[in-house]
């Protein structure tokens, strides 16, 4: 008998949640998607510095000789991203996220000019925009900002999405994917709650993501419904049959060493039928945000996670670029 991972990728796309390459090389997924705290893990992987050495270089001529220190780092930030970004474009067949500075999650404006700039560079690169999604918060102003850059051809992926609103607001502004956060949602029902643990079918995240898949489905949004931020097993084969699922090399590991039959939970063909259509506009969204306390807090505290790691990952930048800075290839200015 096929092994979970096998039976799973018959039924559901698998993309891996990591910037690790070698990890992705191993699981071979199609897809693959990365987050600042991802990033910030790869970047310190001893046999990738030459890559990030690479890539400092290639900021600094951006920069030009007379930028300062701050200057090249703000511009690595973004090198960095889509140096990995390319590098596991290698690797896989399809698509790979890229996230936009979750300092940006609440203007609209920049965080289009970020989008745009994160394009242009793989672009540079020779690699297409319709292998790209750019991942943006699911704020409000972050949806309207996927909105405009899904008219112009540049796909997104809607990130730290907890509640149904956001899931709706997102199909609404026709995005091309979501990833509603299934262990976060699990993680905060624990601490509120006291209960160390969730059968699958009962776990808060897995309920979460099956609404909004089966919401999907039946009113014919094209957004696909990516489940991720997975804390095991049991929830992934609950949600056998998503559009996609995206998973850390440890449990992709874990699915891989498993036997026994895999189930298909969730059916595009046939969604369950007891859910009535909502619109929803900037208000609504706001006021049902408001109401749902466990979306409200996960959403403010993934962007404040998020930022943060670009901040650690912006200081490590900086100590290596103080580091190069003996190279005569790589002076810069104080």
């Amino acid at each position: 008998m096929a092994n979970l991972l096998e039976q799973l990728s018959e039924m559901t796309v698998v993309v891996a949640d990591t910037g690790d390459l070698d990890a992705i090389s191993t699981f071979k997924p199609r897809d693959a998607t990365t987050n600042p705290s991802l990033i910030l893990a790869a970047a310190q992987i001893p046999s990738y510095q030459n890559l990030i050495d690479k890539t400092l270089r290639t900021s600094r001529d951006r920069v030009g000789p007379s930028g300062s220190i701050a200057d090249v780092v703000s511009e690595a930030i973004d090198d960095i991203c889509v140096t990995f970004g390319s590098e596991i474009l290698k690797i896989i067949p399809g698509r790979v996220s890229t996230e936009v500075d979750a300092r940006l999650s609440f203007d609209t404006d920049k965080t289009i000019q970020k989008a745009k700039k994160i394009i242009n560079l793989y672009e540079e690169l020779g690699i297409h925009r319709g292998r790209i999604l750019i991942k943006i918060a699911s704020t409000w102003e972050g949806i309207k900002a996927a909105e405009v850059l899904e008219r112009e051809g540049i796909h997104c992926n809607l990130t730290l999405l907890f509640g149904f609103a956001q899931a709706v607001a997102c199909a609404d502004a026709r995005v091309t994917l979501i990833s509603p956060f299934v262990g976060r949602i699990l993680d905060w029902y624990k601490l509120k709650t006291g209960r160390e643990s969730y059968k699958g079918y009962e776990d808060p995240g897995v309920i979460s993501v099956t609404k909004i898949f089966n919401y999907f489905k039946k009113f014919d949004y094209k957004t696909e419904v990516m489940g991720a931020s997975f804390r095991n097993i049991d929830e992934i084969i609950e949600l056998a049959g998503c559009d996609l699922l995206t998973i850390s090399p440890k449990l992709l590991k874990q699915l891989s060493a498993t036997e026994g039959y895999l189930e298909k939970k969730l059916n595009s063909s046939n969604p369950i039928n007891n859910l009535e259509k909502i619109s929803i506009d900037k208000e609504k969204f706001v006021s049902m945000m408001s109401k749902d306390l466990m979306a409200h807090e996960k959403l403010a505290e993934g962007i404040d996670k998020f930022s943060q790691a670009i901040e650690e990952l912006e200081q490590k930048l900086k100590d290596r670029i103080l580091v190069l800075e003996n190279d005569n290839s790589f002076a810069l200015s104080a």
